[in-house]
Formats: structure tokens, sequence, C-alpha cells
């Protein structure tokens, strides 16, 4: 819609099936499209490509357009090209979500007129064909956006962390996999920010083989004097400085709990802080907020078993966040596609929490064999409805049955969130 309302002809071309509403819409806006194949000749005629961050430059087309000298973007580039707005942009294995949608609470619980979007809610090219007149736009990116940028520069950057996932879109090099994390602040300049958790080895090697003209903000655990500022812990205290200027808070009165949530806290809190917002309302924002949908989202007590729903943890680090942070016998619900998972991480937190593994997905035999003698019990399961109602008959009053699976969904789910919708449902059925 941004392309069509910047003066382009536009066509759209999707491998798959469209959308009922989006070809309503389309068909509105007088924009031709294709679905369920690729006209070849028609592709390749364009003068410009916006590709979904999905597709890979392996992809035969993309290849052919690249080598025709076709401009070939991804949408994030595209829409920064019509907007002079501050743009805060967020990326990291884990917690992503979770940083961009707190982030967002904190800009507008102080009167700022963000934007939400990027890799959650509207996209970013839709936030300004809406025309909303937004002044500052905070903005999640995974690698496969940031892989599709030329020039995209965001004002502040934050990188929460690097840990193994998505290899099999990088040739299983953890390494590329970095880089492509680094690109987020590979167009910033000096007078912008990044802020980065400074004890991830992942993020300091990065930094080392990408260097940055921005200026160096971080958080962690501990203080870190070769950043320009930051946040670190003192005790149970966040300390935020910067600008000559601290903000402190209990992490008891953190809205999100967890050793993961006061580093999400952290680097929003530091965010504000370069925009100058008030210490007030960094506190207020960051005790008031509820977390993202299908993350550690409480579903229902029934007899006594607790369930949440994990949907959105596509990878071994994010499970291993999900399982540290429980105080009772787990029930694991876990499969789908693996992404080159390196379960060994896991392991500990398996032996000592997990009493049962239900495996759902339609090719098990990778997360059975490395936790089998690990973990008492395993099942599988081809359906949500099928995994809660195993879980449940081998639950007891006390216990936790966690959805939390550590692959994509796309083998038996359209994606991550129709996963979680579908074990909320079959459990309201128990």
């Amino acid at each position: 819609m941004l392309a069509k309302k910047q003066g382009y002809n536009v066509f759209v071309s999707d491998g798959g099936a469209i959308r009922d509403k989006y070809k309503t819409e389309l068909n509105a806006a007088g924009i031709l499209w294709e679905e369920r194949q690729h006209s070849i000749s028609r592709v390749l005629n364009a003068d410009i490509i916006i590709k979904s961050p999905g597709i890979p430059y392996t992809a035969p087309i993309i290849e052919e357009a690249r080598t025709k000298g076709i401009d070939c973007i991804g949408e994030i580039e595209f829409a920064s090209r019509f907007t002079d707005a501050h743009i805060t942009a967020i990326t990291g294995s884990n917690g992503k979500t979770t940083t961009t949608l707190l982030t967002h609470h904190v800009f507008k619980n102080a009167g700022l007129k963000a934007g939400l979007g990027g890799n959650v809610g509207k996209s970013f090219a839709r936030l300004l064909a809406e025309e909303h007149n937004y002044t500052h736009f905070v903005l999640e990116i995974s690698s496969f956006q940031l892989d599709d940028i030329r020039a995209f520069r965001p004002n502040i950057a934050i990188l929460l962390n690097i840990t193994p996932d998505h290899l099999d879109r990088y040739g299983y090099s953890f390494e590329r996999y970095a880089d492509s994390k680094m690109r987020i602040a590979q167009n910033q300049l000096p007078g912008d920010a990044i802020i980065y958790w400074h004890e991830d080895p992942a993020i300091q090697a990065g930094l080392e083989r990408n260097p940055v003209k921005s200026d160096r903000y971080s958080f962690g655990l501990t203080k870190n004097d070769k950043s320009k500022g930051g946040a670190w812990l003192l005790t149970d205290e966040i300390i935020i400085h910067l600008n000559n200027q601290t903000t402190t808070m209990s992490i008891h009165d953190l809205a999100l709990q967890g050793k993961h949530n006061i580093f999400n806290s952290m680097a929003a809190g530091v965010a504000a802080r370069i925009l100058d917002l008030r210490n007030d309302f960094i506190r207020d924002s960051l005790s008031h907020f509820e977390n993202v949908e299908h993350r550690l989202e409480f579903v229902a007590k029934v007899n006594g078993i607790t369930f949440i729903n994990d949907s959105k943890a596509t990878n071994v680090n994010s499970t291993w966040y999900a399982l540290e942070s429980q105080d009772h016998p787990v029930i694991w619900i876990a499969g789908g596609v693996d992404k080159g998972n390196d379960y060994s991480e896991l392991y500990k937190l398996a032996e000592s929490k997990v009493k049962a593994l239900i495996c759902l997905g339609t090719e098990n035999d990778k997360l059975i064999k490395a936790f089998t003698g690990r973990i008492p019990v395993i099942s599988q399961a081809s359906s949500a409805e099928e995994a809660v109602r195993k879980a449940y008959d081998f639950g007891s009053e006390g216990d936790v049955v966690l959805l939390s699976p550590c692959c994509a969904s796309f083998d038996l789910f359209e994606n991550y969130e129709d996963r979680g919708y579908q074990f909320k449902a079959a459990v309201r059925r128990i």
C-alpha cells in the first residue's frame, strides 16, 4: 500500500495462498496480484522487488533477479526511505518482542507520538501508509529483515543477545547469523546510539568484527566503564546512568519478573533516558506493563495443574528461560520444525524440572533422542488437542504444563500464534 501511495506500479506475486481479507484490500486499491505461483517474466520485469523476509537470497527467482541487476530489498528498507521520524529498532535472538512492546509502552506513557511495528503488530510500511504522523517508531527487527536492508539507519539500535537460532538459514554458521544481527547498527553515525548486553560474548565478538560509529550504551549485571552510559544491577536495584542523570528502581517493582526481563527492562529504560524522558515516567511504565501474548502466558489452572502458553519460544534459548523460571514439576510440550537446535543446553534443566515430555510435531526423532534417559516419560502428539489431553493425564496437582516448543511451528500450524491459540482452546475445553 505504501508503494502504491508513492506512485509505484505495484504487482503482488505470492507463491502461497493470499488471505481473502488481503485480496479485498488489494482489489480496492487497484493492485494486481497472483497467488500459488510466480509469473517469472513479470516479476523479472520489475525495477525493484520488495521480498518477504522469509525468502532467502538463494531462492532461484531472487538469484535471477539480482543477476539482472534488479534491486531486491525488504519492506523495512523500503519504508525507511519515506520517513524522517526517529526510529528505535530492536533485535536479538530472544526477548525482542517483549522489549519492543515495553519500549513503546514507555515512550507512549511519556507523551511521545510513537508507532509500533516491524516484526510485531503492523508492518513499518503500513504504519507509514496509514499516515498517523508519528514522530517516533519502535520497531522489532528480525535477522531475516536485517538481511534485506541497505541504508536503513535507526537512531537507537537495541541488541539484546545473540544465541544460536535460524542456523539452517545461515549455512549452520553461528558467526554468519551473529553478523546478520550486527547489521542493525551498520549504517549508524556518531550521535546515534547502540544499546547492547555487554556481557554477551557473541555481541562482544560481533562488535569486534563489525565496528560501529554510533555511541555505545550497555546493560548487564555489572557496570561497563567502556560505554558512554547504561544500566547495571546493584544488589536488587537497577541503576540507569547517562546524560549525568541516574534512575534507580527495585527489580521487585518490575512488571516483568525473571533475569531475562530485568535485561529487557534495562534496555527499554536506557532508550528512554537517551531521549531524556522523565524518571517518573520510566519507573511507572516499567512497573505497569502487561506482557505479550504467547510468551509465558498464564492460560488456566485446571484441578491444580497450571497451563502456560509459551508458543513464541521457537529456539533453545527461549525455552531455557521458560524452564528456568518454573518452580514446580513441569510437563513440557515441545517440538515442530527443528532449526539446527543443540538441545544439550537444556539437559540440566530438563533433568531437574521436567517429569514428562510431549513431542508435538511431525518429525520428533531428534527431540526424543536428545532427552531419552533424561526425562522419565516421553510421548508424542500430532495435535494441540492430543498434547493437552496427554499433559493433563500425566499431571497432578501443583504441576505446570508448559508449551515451550523450542522449534518453529510450520509443520502442524500456520505460525506460532496459531499454535498458541490452539493450545489455549484445547486447555479451555478441558
